[in-house]
């Protein structure tokens, strides 16, 4: 079983996340690598937030293969290259994860592996059974 929470002691989550999970020994666990805006053909648009809705969707695609869901998201890792609008960012985030608010991080890079990606989302996702 999966708790979020929100400890009272420290400042309220200042985005769509929740400040720590804890998970019980019966949990599958599935990390997923890093997952780029870049669609099933290969091509990566050159809009950052079009490559960010991209890799939403691998990463709920890769969640799908593992009869996983995003509800059961646990961690989220964002590197962003360049000037984002936060807000538009959380909006594109929030119409793909819905009510799901995971444990996240978000880094501004330099580069990633490729000069194209904008881009780059990691995730920990976790079920019972």
């Amino acid at each position: 079983m999966k708790e979020f929470r929100n400890p009272e002691t420290i400042h309220p989550p200042l985005g769509l996340y929740q400040h720590q999970v804890e998970l019980s020994a019966s949990e599958r666990f599935l990390i997923i690598s890093g997952q780029v805006g870049m669609k099933p053909d290969g091509a990566v648009p050159s809009d950052p937030y079009q490559q960010l809705e991209l890799a939403l969707e691998n990463i709920l695609r890769n969640l799908e293969a593992a009869d996983m869901a995003v509800k059961d998201l646990v961690k989220v890792n964002y590197y962003l290259v360049g000037e984002w609008d936060n807000a538009k960012r959380r909006e594109i985030v929030a119409a793909k994860f819905g009510d799901c608010k995971p444990c996240s991080t978000l880094v501004y890079v330099v580069g990633l592996a490729d000069p194209s990606y904008q881009v780059e989302i990691e995730a920990w996702s976790s079920r019972v059974g």
